[in-house]
């Protein structure tokens, strides 16, 4: 049996794990008759990936494709796992987190967080809690909703241009922008396979003028669309590796594509330039005063040392050892939002478990990666090493 006769027996798996959760196949484009399999048992379902693991091992390959069949490995590991999961069997956080997504994220205190909290109780004028200052703060940075549209496409245009200065794209790449309401999340790529995605863009609350720029880069370019278009196109399309077709979200994939679609923010978005860009393009055409571009920042970066509090909090809540109600108070009082949105995200928590780790790990893991790497530290350089990693994913313990 060939890796080639494997890589087809996880795709179909795969798919089959995916009829007991209606999340799990994030994304599939690959022979549409392995869908209409009918619903098996997920005992079942574990007897045949644990041959699979074991035939994985014993199979002969190149040394050209040793990382294919270590990939192939871990994200057929996860699927166990995930089969757990989804059983209800108790798995504490860190330990879920390293058997889904290939990683653990580190310890974090509420000490080492109020040290943010401190610096920017210094920033921000106002009376009240750091939190209910930086909402009060914030409502100014609000992009009207009749405004959302052509701001959110500026940005959209901005980094797509940006990104294919250094990464060919095929060429009928596209996608489609929708918004939607009462979701957990604040956007989401659906892709759909010959470089077309459908982007989602929640308006359930206010969305601020940095959110432009981080959700069209994020889930457009260089993020989701971009990383799920170079799959397609190098490792489907160009080598025949079938395991790409299908991307369950819950697998140690997920930690390079949101760590990469975060991280690509800062590579298609340099500071400077993107300073200089929300001046003078997206501020003036969501009717914002650009004079406070600077200031916005200011706040944004240090907020930024905050962003393991959802690990924190998510850590805390599935283990069992704080309710919704100290949950929420945490959520409100670290990732600095209204209660409202604080009971959204943890109902984002609630839903996906440990994936949070995703977003700002996976950033870390990445942008460690790609900076190990540089010699010169130029843009060219750097997108260079971004591009290659997209093209020939890697899981976390690869990259580290």
């Amino acid at each position: 049996m060939t890796l080639d006769d494997l890589a087809e027996q996880y795709v179909k798996l795969a798919l089959a794990v995916g009829k007991h959760h209606p999340y799990y196949i994030d994304a599939y484009y690959g022979p549409s008759e392995w869908q209409t399999v009918e619903k098996r048992p997920l005992n079942d379902l574990k007897t045949d990936i644990s041959t699979l693991l074991e035939q994985l091992i014993q199979v002969q390959n190149s040394e050209a494709q040793s990382q294919r069949k270590a990939f192939l490995q871990v994200q057929t590991k996860s699927m166990l796992t995930f089969i757990q999961v989804i059983n209800n069997k108790e798995i504490n956080f860190d330990d879920e987190s390293l058997r889904l997504y290939d990683a653990v994220s580190p310890s974090i205190t509420e000490a080492e967080l109020d040290k943010a909290l401190s610096e920017l109780d210094l920033i921000l004028s106002g009376t009240g809690s750091v939190s209910e200052r930086m909402n009060d703060f914030t409502e100014q940075f609000v992009i009207p909703k009749d405004k959302l549209d052509s701001v959110f496409t500026a940005a959209v245009v901005e980094s797509r241009r940006r990104t294919k200065q250094y990464i060919e794209l095929e060429e009928q790449e596209s996608f489609t922008i929708e918004y939607v309401q009462d979701k957990v999340w604040s956007g989401y790529n659906w892709y759909q396979g010959n470089s077309f995605s459908l982007i989602q863009v929640n308006t359930d609350f206010p969305i601020y003028i940095a959110r432009a720029i981080d959700l069209a880069s994020h889930e457009g370019y260089p993020g989701h669309h971009v990383f799920n278009s170079l799959m397609e196109k190098h490792l489907v399309n160009g080598k025949g590796w079938i395991e790409y077709s299908v991307y369950p979200l819950f697998s140690p994939m997920s930690l390079l594509a949101e760590g990469s679609a975060n991280y690509g923010v800062d590579v298609v978005f340099p500071h400077t330039e993107r300073i200089k860009f929300e001046r003078d393009v997206l501020f003036p055409l969501a009717g914002l005063d650009a004079s406070k571009v600077e200031l916005y920042y200011q706040v944004q970066a240090v907020k930024q040392q905050l962003s393991y509090a959802d690990n924190m909090v998510a850590k805390r809540y599935l283990d069992g050892e704080i309710d919704d109600q100290k949950a929420i108070e945490l959520l409100i009082k670290y990732t600095l939002v209204t209660e409202k949105k604080a009971q959204q995200r943890l109902g984002f928590i609630k839903a996906n478990r440990a994936y949070v780790i995703n977003y700002n790990l996976g950033q870390d893991i990445v942008k460690d990666y790609i900076e190990n790497q540089t010699k010169t530290g130029t843009q060219a350089e750097i997108w260079a090493l971004f591009s290659e990693l997209l093209a020939n994913p890697k899981t976390a313990s690869m990259m580290q």
